[in-house]
């Protein structure tokens, strides 16, 4: 048998991560319609999740949170979402990356996936990041200096 150079696996993988952060752009837009409502499960030891001590405390490895009737402050971006929910009474803000994902559902329609959890997909988000923050910072060199006044050295950019 020969080996899988294109990894169908994680390609598969990320396409689901793909269809939640969809829908969850669809719910910041128009809200939740009819009976939807969301478990999302998530390792609350990935790299870029963000929640109080308290909460980490209390879910040290992993949580399942629910958006459905009460969630405020919710943003969805390519690679994480933000979300504020009640814990006993309590706003909590939460950040997470869609790398983190463990499992998502919605139980009014019954549809549910589960995501495989790699380190691959936690180099690419890294990765991905590390590159977003660089086009970031070179731009803003550009638009402050004129090219015939100044000539940009690529060492200013690189992680020393």
């Amino acid at each position: 048998m020969d080996k899988d150079h294109l990894n169908y696996p994680v390609m598969i993988d990320q396409a689901m991560r793909g269809v939640v952060r969809d829908v969850l752009r669809r719910v910041q837009t128009t809200g939740l319609p009819g009976n939807h409502h969301f478990y999302v499960s998530y390792s609350t030891l990935h790299p870029g999740v963000k929640m109080s001590e308290q909460l980490r405390a209390k879910y040290p490895s992993d949580i399942t949170i629910v958006i459905q009737h009460q969630f405020w402050d919710f943003k969805v971006e390519d690679h994480q979402f933000h979300v504020t929910l009640s814990f006993g009474g309590v706003p909590e803000k939460l950040t997470v990356p869609f790398a983190a994902l463990t499992a998502f559902a919605d139980p009014s329609i019954k549809f549910g996936l589960q995501f495989q959890q790699s380190d691959m997909f936690e180099l690419s988000s890294v990765f991905l990041d590390e590159v977003e923050e660089s086009v970031s910072e070179i731009s803003a060199v550009i638009e402050s200096t004129s090219a015939e006044d100044k000539i940009i050295s690529l060492d200013s950019f690189r992680k020393k």
